[in-house]
C-alpha cells in the first residue's frame, strides 16, 4: 500500500465559554492566570519540540478574554506556533472549515488530535502517531502510555482511553476527534493502540476537575529526553520510595481507578452522555 498523504490538526480549547459550572471557573482572572502559566510551561513548548512537523495547532479562546491574555497569545501565533481562534462556540461546520483553514484540506488523510492546555506531548508523538496510519478508513488513535506528574513524583500510567486522542479519516465528511469524549469513541469506529514509550504527560494541580495521581511511581530519568522541559527538576524517588510505591501505594490507587472506572461506566450506560454532562455540573457546584 502506498504510504498516505496526511494534513494532521492539533485541538486545543484554551477558555472556549461552556456551560455550567466550568463556565465560571474558565470566566475567573485566576484561573486564567494560572492555566496560561501552566500552558507555557508544559504545553506550548511540547507542540514546539516535535520531531514531526507535518501538523498545526488551532486553539480556541473565548472572545471575551482580558487584554493581557489576547497579548500574550500575539507571539505565539505570529511565530506560527498555534492559530488562535476566538469563538463564542465550535459547531462542527465551524470545526471544520477552521481545520481546513490551517491545513492542506487535499490530503489522503486527516488526523485531528486533542490536546488539553495543561498538558504536554513527548517529542515524537506526532511521529508515533502518523506513522501508524496505513490504513484509509475511518479510526480513533491512542498512544497508551504516558506519564502523570504529580506533587509527589512522576507516575507511569498506561490508559487505552485517555484524553489525548485522536482521529484519523478521509477528508470526505470527517468527524473529528472531537466527535465524542475521548472515553466513548470507540463505541463508534475501530480503535488502533499504540504502544511503546510514554507518549504524552498530564499534569496534576491544584485545578484538575478528573486528573489524579495514577499509575505507579518511577524515576524521571529515562524519560527527560522524551519531556526535556517538563521533567528536568521532578523528583527522583528512593529504593525506597519506589518499593513502597510498588507493593502498597499503587494496588491501592489501582483499586481506586478501577473502582471509579466500574461506576463511570455504569453511569454512562444509564444516563447517556448528556446526563452525565447534567451530573458533572450538578457535583460540582
Amino acid at each position: 500500500m502506498t504510504v498516505p498523504t496526511i494534513d494532521h490538526v492539533i485541538l486545543t480549547r484554551f477558555n472556549l465559554p461552556s456551560g455550567g459550572t466550568e463556565a465560571r471557573i474558565r470566566a475567573s482572572e485566576r484561573w486564567l492566570v494560572n492555566r496560561w502559566d501552566l500552558f507555557e510551561r508544559y504545553c506550548a513548548p511540547s507542540v514546539a519540540a516535535q520531531s514531526n512537523r507535518n501538523v498545526s495547532w488551532i486553539i480556541y479562546f473565548d472572545p471575551e478574554s482580558p487584554e493581557w491574555l489576547t497579548t500574550a497569545v500575539g507571539p505565539y501565533a505570529k511565530q506560527g506556533l498555534f492559530t488562535p481562534f476566538y469563538r463564542a462556540e465550535v459547531p462542527y461546520d465551524v470545526l471544520l472549515a477552521d481545520v481546513r483553514q490551517v491545513s492542506t484540506g487535499s490530503a489522503d488523510m486527516l488526523i485531528t488530535t486533542n490536546l488539553d492546555n495543561d498538558d504536554g506531548l513527548a517529542i515524537d508523538f506526532v511521529e508515533r502517531l502518523q506513522a501508524a496510519v496505513d490504513f484509509t478508513d475511518r479510526r480513533a488513535l491512542y498512544l497508551i502510555n504516558g506519564l502523570i506528574k504529580g506533587p509527589g513524583g512522576v507516575y507511569l500510567r498506561r490508559d487505552a482511553d485517555n484524553a489525548f486522542c485522536s482521529v484519523a479519516e478521509a477528508w470526505d465528511q470527517p468527524k473529528m476527534c472531537w466527535a465524542d469524549w475521548h472515553l466513548m469513541l470507540r463505541r463508534t469506529m475501530p480503535v488502533v493502540e499504540i504502544d511503546g514509550a510514554p507518549g504524552w504527560l498530564q499534569v496534576v494541580h491544584g485545578e484538575n476537575v478528573s486528573n489524579r495521581v495514577r499509575g505507579r511511581l518511577t524515576s524521571p530519568a529515562p524519560w527527560i529526553s522524551r519531556f526535556p522541559w517538563a521533567l528536568v527538576e521532578a523528583p527522583q524517588p528512593g529504593f525506597g520510595d519506589l518499593a513502597r510505591d510498588r507493593i502498597i501505594t499503587s494496588p491501592l490507587r489501582w483499586l481506586r481507578d478501577t473502582g471509579r472506572a466500574t461506576a463511570r461506566r455504569v453511569a454512562i450506560a444509564a444516563l447517556g452522555k448528556d446526563g452525565m454532562q447534567r451530573l458533572k455540573e450538578r457535583l460540582q457546584r
